[in-house]
């Protein structure tokens, strides 16, 4: 990862110091074991529910790791831990207020487990003692096993009943959601715990003896299996999927591609796991595999797939109905997060060959295994595919896009924080784990905001851009992370890809009246978001942003983006409204 200087530092908002006591809360042994997790952030929106661990952040701990991150919405504060999370490889907490701000909160939450993406999420109940509750706002703001709301796509969740067990949950939250497969988890603090005061302060454990367990290896006997499947491949090909952000796994991947001289196909899901301007890189990562990667999978009679997101599904758009007869290896342990409420673990792939382990933990063993193939496989990769063409469109904001980045004075590295619909895989390339942090997990429109926040967060004074592309309806639901970045001056720069129409869904409409010999012209209605017009600018620059456009030609969109670029490296926020076409280039 890239070191990070002083510049690192976010908008410190510092308390008066509390006077000198002996007293000590249960609230204020959950905000130390906060601190002793190593936890440098918690996302919040405020409520009553955990007024007491508030107070013990700021009185107690001074608002200082955690430091907390206000959220004017409990979506945001799940996405920005996701995204914070996606640049990092560093688990971030989240405060949410009750059932009420769980209820909030689910779709993030669904997207970071479809994301597998951790986080340590705190809620909190009303006393579940009834004689103590407060009339009317305690009792709706108590419920029955409230971690239900999203136990189903949650890692574990635990409503602890003491502060030493609040202790002991918060640690094994932790724990478990930091050890792969990776998701969030949920403790539900009763409010009693967190404002009982407490006699003696109580210890907290030595965090070193309960971290997560280093990456299960696979066994010898997988590793010679699939080296020897491997070595004797004529036309290997890797799917290469989710893969952490760090730069010495992001080399061991391309190590064992190059020594197998061996094609690899990415996609546009999932952040980028291979530098897709290599020899080797067979076609644009997409959403489904374009033309050229499916002629690749055809054409191999060995298949490794590294945690690939839906290999089943790849399989079927290569093959149909036919059999696959490619040996296939599958190196994911994915399937321990697999359950009965949720499909998101797509259909069941065949395989002859499974190391039931995360990738990287795979790669370089199997690299040492296997016998180097001859170098056979020329090219440079695929020629991006953006044009300078009028009127604005998808391809032309990133023609443009490419060309304000090139156009920096100082080199300083972009990170695409987030893509919208309808991108082409070939409209740029990545290079290095951080270039592009992959889409929200759970299609939950709305989290492109807040992942974009979360990831400049973490990226901030590592001397990065980041840049979030995402369409008007996803900006206009969560717009509101805007004000938490001005607010604690996280420079980040939002592209929103504007075709003023929720347009997939105008896609799907026009499909079905197609198949119905009813007006496909129809589809835009209920879809558009015309009449008025929104001032997305406007909207930014409420919130202290710099708002600009909206742009509607190519002309003026490559000047926007270097006056954004600009804006961010003096550590500004800004939004563009680029006004595009409707229609995608990309699948």
């Amino acid at each position: 990862m890239t070191s990070k200087s002083n510049t690192a530092a976010i908008k410190h908002e510092t308390p008066i110091p509390s006077a000198a006591s002996d007293a000590v809360f249960g609230s204020d042994v959950i905000a130390g074991t906060l601190r002793a997790l190593d936890m440098e952030y918690i996302a919040l929106n405020p409520g009553a529910s955990y007024r007491g661990l508030h107070d013990s952040l700021v009185n107690y701990l001074g608002n200082k790791k955690p430091q907390m991150v206000l959220c004017l919405h409990d979506e945001t504060a799940v996405s920005i831990a996701q995204g914070y999370w996606k640049a990092s490889n560093k688990l971030m907490a989240v405060g949410l207020h009750s059932n009420v701000g769980l209820m909030h909160a689910s779709m993030p939450i669904f997207n970071a487990w479809c994301d597998r993406a951790p986080m340590l999420i705190l809620g909190a109940t009303g006393p579940w003692d009834a004689a103590k509750r407060r009339p009317w706002i305690d009792w709706i703001h108590t419920c029955s096993d409230q971690a239900a709301l999203v136990r189903n796509f949650t890692k574990w969740d635990n409503q602890p009943g003491s502060v030493a067990a609040a202790v002991e949950a918060m640690i094994r939250g932790a724990q478990l959601s930091a050890t792969a497969p990776r998701a969030p988890v949920y403790v539900n603090l009763d409010v009693t715990i967190q404002e009982e005061k407490l006699d003696a302060p109580l210890p907290v454990p030595d965090m070193a003896r309960y971290a997560p367990p280093p990456m299960v290896r696979p066994s010898e006997t997988e590793i010679e299996t699939a080296a020897k499947l491997l070595s004797n491949a004529k036309n290997p090909v890797m799917l290469c999927g989710r893969g952490s952000r760090r730069l010495d796994h992001w080399n061991a991947r391309v190590a064992l591609a190059e020594k197998l001289d061996m094609r690899v196909i990415t996609q546009i899901k999932l952040a980028a796991s291979f530098p897709t301007d290599h020899r080797l890189h067979a076609a644009p990562p997409a959403n489904r595999l374009v033309p050229a990667a499916k002629k690749t999978l055809a054409e191999a009679d060995v298949i490794i797939a590294l945690d690939w997101l839906d290999l089943a599904g790849a399989l079927k758009q290569t093959f149909g109905s036919k059999p696959v007869n490619a040996k296939i290896i599958n190196i994911s342990c994915d399937s321990h997060l697999h359950r009965g409420w949720s499909m998101d673990y797509q259909a069941l792939p065949p395989v002859d060959v499974w190391m039931n382990c995360e990738p990287d933990a795979a790669v370089p063993l199997l690299t040492a295994a296997v016998s180097a193939r001859p170098r056979t496989i020329t090219g440079n990769g695929y020629a991006l595919a953006g044009a300078p063409a009028e009127p604005l469109a998808l391809k032309g904001l990133a023609y443009a896009l490419n060309a304000a980045i090139a156009n920096q004075k100082n080199s300083q590295e972009v990170s695409i924080t987030h893509l919208p619909l309808g991108w082409h895989g070939a409209y740029t390339h990545f290079r290095h784990p951080l270039d592009y942090l992959g889409f929200d997990g759970g299609g939950g429109v709305g989290a492109g905001p807040g992942l974009t926040v979360g990831a400049a967060l973490a990226l901030k004074g590592s001397g990065r851009i980041p840049i979030g592309l995402m369409g008007d309806g996803n900006f206009l639901m969560g717009n509101t992370a805007v004000w938490t970045a001005t607010h604690y001056q996280i420079p980040c720069l939002m592209i929103i890809c504007n075709n003023r129409s929720f347009f997939n869904d105008e896609r799907h409409q026009a499909h079905v009246a197609d198949d119905r010999g009813r007006p496909p012209e129809n589809a835009w209605i209920g879809q558009k978001i015309i009449d008025p017009d929104i001032d997305i600018a406007a909207m930014a620059r409420a919130q202290g942003a710099e708002g600009i456009g909206p742009v509607t030609t190519m002309a003026e969109m490559q000047p926007a983006i270097e006056r954004g670029i600009a804006i961010v490296k003096a550590g500004g926020v800004c939004v563009i409204d680029a006004r595009v076409l409707p229609g995608y280039d990309g699948e």
